[in-house]
């Protein structure tokens, strides 16, 4: 996928995505998390939440025995002693408060739990994030991959800290209540049942039709997080382009398809509370009126406290199963955003196979020694399969042989490219945009390995080379900086956070950004915000610059990273960029052609292959397409 690049009418294109489905195995990682590093809490809240329902079961049952046992009796007397009576009301208060404090404990531990549990989640997803390949990153929007964080992890918080702790108190509620009912009545227990059964198909048949829907809604929210970010990070190309009301129309697009998914999803979630708590309503007045008559014609043993008792549990017995209904979409919609979650997380990380590591070494006696301290000099560790051990200096010779690659199977956009780089030259690469010369410079840093062919650095098969450590021997400038929250002096030490102040400075004069670094206020200590938005785009070109020199690298790559700095500032740049490259390899990619004409080599690219090769003077003097380039003859792109 060519740097990343979408193609027109993307809102459109993602409402026309896959719609989403919760994967097998979501629930139980989920759980997993949860009883990861909080077995004590979770023992806790579970012993809470049984003194809790039995509480409830006993208070309730305690009113057959209140009203049996001790106000039937009183009505028949003339001069009541209500002592006895206060007494069982005192026992009943006690069971009472005993119920109340468990139930504040449980919730305030799961709320501890749910936020430590997304910790978890959140650093796990994070660091595997940064295992990633970038080829990720170019097939998936930066707003779907915020969503992750955001929205995805909001509804497994709320799944965490209510919907389980309901589900397990509603649980042990109904399993406490049907053994009461069975004591109590029989009959009437059987008849709770039925209507039971009734609810629960209600309530299933609901669930399931709006189940779909919730998991739709969470992809719908993550295709408006991406496209609004797409257009926060475009609004200057919006306002050049007039695009404003296209923008408006496709984001219209997306949000009626997120509308569509949450109305209908919370449509039938509305429409399950009041059908099952009407439900439970005809349910009570039934069983009120059928114990009545039972106890009327003394049939089951019926009393007047029994029947209480009985109609409080019935009511005990149908709102835990209500609130399970309730909390079933709640469920529904976390395990979407978890599902979402652990599909990131099981994506295939960047793999690296290399055994060859960069080490700082010294010469003694003429031989490659290696040292803990810097010195100058790097070399690569390279052990054999026979045991031997060799350390190759690292001079920053690259050879390509009859490389073919494609970002997708079948799709090559590189055939058979072969060139070389010895130390200290400069090879540039012009050609016109989807050419290949980006694509060139990512295999270089295996951000993508080649289909065929190889790739060596100072003799080594790259993929030989341990990632981290080739990549540490790169230097790269890129069109499009990357400045980080934080001061000046961070972001040029990004690569190389060892680096003193004097080397920060001095990395930053070769580029020539001393100079205006001095006159910001802070100096170094300016602190950067929103990419360094309040620097001009050439100071942060700049900056880039240095935090690239201050690594030191015996290879250098710029990615047209003089384009966006203007013909004055390219001159100030140039100074210091010659500075740079003395000593180093250079692979330059450049659409101003002003500044490659003093490379040692210029590849010209033409739909993944090379076409001419040779010095600016060659080139000119054999009049082909980089003389048609130079002059103008022939448009770069």
């Amino acid at each position: 996928m060519p740097r990343g690049q979408l193609p027109r009418g993307r809102g459109a294109a993602m409402m026309r995505g896959p719609r989403g489905k919760i994967n097998k195995g979501t629930f139980p990682r989920v759980i997993k998390y949860i009883t990861k590093n909080h077995k004590k809490q979770i023992a806790l809240v579970i012993v809470c939440i049984i003194i809790s329902s039995l509480a409830n079961v006993l208070g309730t049952l305690f009113l057959r025995t209140l009203i049996d046992d001790y106000i039937t009796p009183l009505l028949s007397i003339q001069n009541p002693v209500f002592t006895g009576l206060l007494k069982a009301i005192s026992i009943m208060a006690c069971i009472y408060v005993v119920g109340v404090v468990s139930t504040y404990i449980y919730q305030r531990v799961m709320a501890i739990v749910s936020q430590g549990v997304l910790k978890d989640i959140r650093d796990d997803m994070f660091d595997k994030m940064e295992e990633l390949p970038i080829k990720y990153f170019d097939t998936h929007t930066h707003g779907d991959i915020m969503s992750h964080y955001t929205n995805d992890t909001d509804t497994l918080r709320q799944m965490i800290s209510q919907s389980l702790p309901n589900f397990l108190a509603s649980s042990m509620s109904i399993i406490s209540t049907v053994l009461s009912m069975i004591y109590l009545s029989p009959i009437l227990t059987i008849f709770v049942f039925i209507f039971t059964a009734l609810i629960m198909l209600c309530s299933t048949s609901l669930v399931k039709v709006s189940s779909k829907f919730f998991v739709a809604q969470q992809k719908s929210l993550a295709n408006v997080n991406g496209y609004v970010e797409e257009m926060i990070s475009g609004q200057k190309v919006i306002k050049v382009f007039t695009h404003e009301e296209i923008a408006k129309r496709d984001f219209d697009k997306i949000n009626d398809q997120l509308f569509t998914d949450m109305y209908t999803a919370n449509k039938y979630a509305n429409i399950l509370m009041p059908v099952a708590n009407n439900l439970g309503n005809l349910e009570y007045v039934l069983i009120a009126l059928v114990g009545t008559i039972m106890a009327i014609n003394n049939f089951g043993g019926l009393t007047l406290g029994t029947i209480v008792s009985f109609l409080n549990l019935t009511k005990g017995f149908n709102m835990p199963i209500q609130q399970v209904s309730n909390q079933l979409n709640a469920v529904i919609m976390a395990l979407a955003g978890a599902s979402r979650i652990f599909e990131m997380m099981d994506e295939k990380p960047e793999t690296d196979d290399g055994y060859v590591t960069l080490v700082n070494a010294k010469k003694v006696d003429g031989k490659l020694v290696e040292c803990d301290e810097k010195t100058g000099i790097w070399a690569w560790k390279h052990p054999h399969h026979d045991g031997r051990l060799e350390y190759v200096e690292v001079k920053g010779y690259i050879e390509m042989e009859d490389v073919d690659f494609g970002y997708e199977p079948n799709k090559t956009v590189l055939h058979n490219v072969s060139l070389y780089a010895k130390p200290g030259q400069k090879i540039a690469f012009v050609g016109a945009t989807g050419a290949g010369k980006t694509t060139i410079t990512n295999l270089i840093n295996r951000f993508y390995d080649v289909e065929d062919g190889k790739i060596r650095y100072d003799g080594i098969n790259i993929n030989k080379i341990k990632k981290d450590d080739l990549r540490h021997s790169l230097g790269m400038v890129l069109q499009d900086t990357n400045l980080f929250t934080g001061s000046i002096r961070d972001n040029i030490k990004y690569g190389n956070e060892n680096a003193t102040d004097e080397e920060v400075i001095e990395a930053a004069k070769l580029a020539n950004a001393h100079t205006f670094i001095m006159h910001l206020p802070e100096g170094y200590d300016t602190v950067l915000t929103n990419n360094g938005a309040q620097l001009s785009q050439g100071q942060r070109q700049l900056l880039a610059i240095a935090r690239a020199a201050l690594n030191d690298p015996p290879v250098m790559i710029l990615d047209e990273a003089t384009s966006s700095i203007d013909t004055r500032t390219e001159k100030i740049v140039q100074d210091g960029m010659d500075k740079l490259m003395d000593g180093r390899t250079v692979f330059v990619i450049a659409h101003r052609l002003s500044t490659v004409q003093n490379s040692k080599a210029i590849m010209v690219l033409d739909h993944g292959k090379i076409i001419e090769r040779g010095s600016h003077d060659d080139l000119i003097a054999s009049k082909g397409k980089y003389y048609q380039l130079y002059t103008g003859a022939f448009e770069l792109e």
